[in-house]
């Protein structure tokens, strides 16, 4: 029998893995797993298994964003209107502990007398031993890292600490540790919902585009976008000082259609709107940095690496360029000065309404999509707009290790013969992300009194009591004890990705199958709810 139909019909039917693919997107199967090798030591069992990329981005893997979003929207409407206050208190340290930390203490000494009398080799073998200390610490359950044994070579300059005199003063409170807002009317423990946004760099049209591109000011917008997580963290310490309790937030970044960052934020308790203003009006973050207004290195003109000072210099003087810490201590005044603009929207919320749950869903809705979805430039005025602020980004330092700092003359802290003058992979610098920090969402540590991992196993602890109610038994299995080894490429036993994407569907098949039974059974047979009939009620 012949096949009747052309090369063109033939071409539009979907491919064997874009099918794989999309079924495995339906039952929330992870379509970019990588591969595991896992061995039982009791049973000397092999078997490969697809363990889930954990992507937050839909573009790239759509059911792990999907579970990440959700799990977020249950982190968020977890803590956000809690009633009670969530439990912090430490455990005392244990008997070992201390005695591990006694025993540091001991080594501590005597690697400063080996460094002291000239004793370079037992000096590094005390300092090996002080680290393996520190590793049993940790696995012991130690919280928090302890001094290093080198004594600090450089003292960090000291900076006025008194208020900008443009800057409006904010009354202090001592700051208690409660973290849930006050109650109204023996019932209501209404919450917040906050919107802030960067000062204006010029006048923007509708589609976020300058009115008049030569008169926007580009410099202060990408530095504004380097140093805005900065500034947000300043922000929740005046709150927290005016109010005089422990605010806890759960906070989203965002980025507007003129690409300028903006934060989204679920405060929980109440706080007056005024004061949401005032804080707001008088918030600012100065950045004391040398000062790089003016490029001293570009185009082919860039310092060269010397290894006999183990430093970059002077293209043609050979001269070291200036030292970071020199460099800081020379300041006297912020290289730049971060404030929130005018536009400042806050909304009290009720916790357990529809209102809620609408802004819990505002606040994640771009999660699942990467920065550069979001400030997609659709026309050629957008796109000339991003080129000019990617542009600018390209030349302003994002960090005190960033290799933009040598277009400046400065030698930055960290820096190897691997490093390129003006080449930094900071996510400041990338086309896709035009300045927006790196931590997406924020959230306070006193917010739920759970880590994402803890509200991971809540949600598996409930499926699992749901199954265990109609005689389906999954006990948690212990991992521990298996050996988990990464794949070598070229591995000719590892079974191909859509062997492992089809084993995947089908285990989730089964389970979804047992969950759907579970439901049911839950429900009851029919006729247990609540008489509903008019005709039975009638009679």
């Amino acid at each position: 029998m012949t096949d009747k139909t052309t090369r063109a019909q033939r071409m539009r039917t979907p491919m064997a893995n874009d099918v794989v693919q999309v079924t495995a997107e339906k039952h929330g199967v992870c379509v970019r797993p990588f591969t595991m090798e896992v061995g039982d030591p009791d049973t000397g069992e092999l078997r490969y298994v697809a363990v889930p990329c954990g992507s937050t981005v839909d573009s790239v893997c759509l059911p792990c964003a999907k579970k990440a979003k959700a799990l977020r929207m249950a982190q968020c409407r977890e803590g956000w209107h809690l009633s009670e206050e969530p439990d912090f208190t430490p455990e005392p340290p244990s008997e070992q502990q201390t005695q591990l930390c006694e025993y540091r203490a001991d080594l501590i000494r005597s690697y400063r007398q080996a460094e002291t009398e000239g004793r370079p080799c037992d000096a590094e073998e005390l300092r090996e031993e002080i680290r393996g200390v520190d590793e049993e610490l940790r696995a012991l359950g130690m919280r928090g890292r302890l001094p290093s044994p080198e004594l600090p070579t450089n003292k960090p300059a000291k900076r006025s600490t008194r208020r900008r005199q443009d800057a409006p003063n904010l009354p202090r409170r001592k700051v208690a540790k409660t973290t849930v807002g006050r109650e109204y009317a023996g019932r209501f423990r209404p919450s917040m919902f906050v919107t802030l946004t960067l000062d204006t760099y010029g006048r923007v049209r509708d589609d976020g585009t300058p009115v008049d591109p030569d008169a926007y000011d580009y410099r202060r917008a990408a530095r504004d976008a380097v140093h805005f997580s900065a500034l947000v963290d300043r922000w929740w310490q005046n709150l927290r000082r005016v109010v005089g309790w422990d605010v806890q937030y759960f906070a989203t970044v965002e980025p507007q259609r003129r690409t300028a960052p903006h934060l989204h934020t679920a405060i929980r308790g109440s706080v007056p709107h005024e004061v949401i203003r005032q804080v707001t009006a008088a918030t600012y973050h100065q950045v004391w940095w040398p000062h790089h207004d003016r490029l001293v290195y570009d185009g082919e003109r860039l310092p060269v690496w010397d290894a006999r000072t183990k430093g970059f210099v002077d293209p043609d003087t050979r001269e070291p360029l200036t030292e970071w810490h020199d460099a800081v201590e020379q300041v006297e005044e912020p290289a730049h000065v971060v404030t929130f603009g005018r536009q400042v929207h806050s909304k009290g919320i009720l916790g357990g309404t529809e209102e809620a749950g609408r802004h819990i869903g505002y606040l994640t809705k771009y999660l699942t999509k990467a920065t550069g979805d979001v400030i997609e430039a659709a026309s050629h005025r957008q796109r000339e707009h991003h080129d000019r602020l990617h542009a600018e980004l390209a030349i302003t330092p994002c960090s005190t290790r960033c290799a933009v700092w040598l277009l400046y003359g400065i030698q930055p802290l960290g820096v190897t013969s691997k490093t390129t003058p003006g080449h930094c992979k900071g996510r400041a610098h990338r086309r896709t992300t035009l300045g927006l920090p790196g931590r997406r969402v924020l959230v306070s540590r006193k917010w739920s009194g759970k880590s994402l991992a803890d509200h991971k196993a809540d949600r598996k602890a409930f499926v699992r009591d749901m199954l265990a109610a109609v005689g389906i038994e999954k006990p948690e299995q212990d991992a521990s004890r298996l050996i988990w080894r990464k794949v070598a490429p070229g591995d000719q036993h590892v079974p191909p990705r859509t062997h492992l994407l089809m084993r995947a569907i089908a285990e989730r098949i089964s389970w979804r199958a047992e969950y759907d039974r579970a439901l049911l059974a839950a429900q009851g047979p029919p006729g247990n709810g609540p008489e509903t009939s008019a005709i039975r009620q009638a009679a």
